[in-house]
């Protein structure tokens, strides 16, 4: 009897430890994706995990790509309407131009030099003003080009053009204008400094001269709201 109970106990041991070591990695492999999930809850729950990693996706592809010499050369972004892209219409909802327009920004000033200019000379660009004009919806599924251009600029901006064309049949979905306003700098040098030459600025359209008329009539208009003008008298 006494050897049946000491067999017993060694065997209960055994597989008491056989079940422990077979339980630990599994342990920590739930506790691993726990975690990981618990992570991810909070960055998504928190930021637009998905605009970072679209925007740094742009920059490194365009990195890789055949850099653009002719600074004023139209680039072109091909792209198409996903399901998070839609509204209630089942149409690509008006906020998403806005964001592939930042992402063809991006992949622009990236080809062109005109990012690597810009931190060259300690300056930085930031976007001070947009408008969009809608003129045909996108539907799901349909394949489009997002065309970027610098079409003008002065001693403080760049004026940036940017067209979604459907690719089904070349009409153009939308246009927006975009300036981009130079921080600690001026355009035209960034231009000397990338080009290494004198860039001449385009002719100015009459639809962007209006457009710049608009910004700087609403903005002398806050101002006065504001009281900013008296203040700086």
């Amino acid at each position: 009897m006494q050897v049946i109970y000491k067999f017993t106990c060694i065997k209960s041991q055994t597989g008491i430890l056989g079940i422990d070591v077979v339980a630990r990695p599994c342990l920590i492999y739930k506790t691993m994706l726990l975690w990981i999930l618990s992570g991810s809850l909070v960055l998504f729950g928190s930021f637009d995990v998905w605009y970072f990693l679209r925007g740094s996706w742009m920059v490194i592809t365009s990195w890789f790509q055949r850099p653009v010499r002719d600074v004023l050369a139209e680039q072109v972004v091909h792209g198409r309407v996903l399901l998070h892209d839609l509204d209630f219409m089942c149409h690509m909802n008006n906020a998403r131009y806005l964001r592939e327009c930042d992402f063809a920004r991006y992949a622009h000033c990236t080809r062109n030099g005109l990012f690597l200019a810009a931190r060259a000379l300690d300056a930085t660009m930031l976007v001070g003003a947009t408008t969009i004009r809608y003129r045909r919806s996108l539907a799901l599924g349909e394949a489009f080009e997002l065309r970027t251009r610098i079409v003008a600029w002065d001693e403080k901006s760049f004026y940036l053009e940017q067209r979604f064309v459907s690719k089904s049949d070349g009409f153009v979905s939308a246009v927006m204008l975009c300036r981009q306003n130079v921080i600690r700098g001026n355009p035209q040098k960034i231009l000397e400094h990338l080009c290494k030459r004198k860039v001449d600025c385009p002719e100015i359209s009459e639809d962007l001269q209006h457009w710049i008329r608009f910004i700087s009539a609403s903005s002398q208009a806050l101002r006065a709201e504001s009281g900013l003008d008296e203040k700086t008298k």
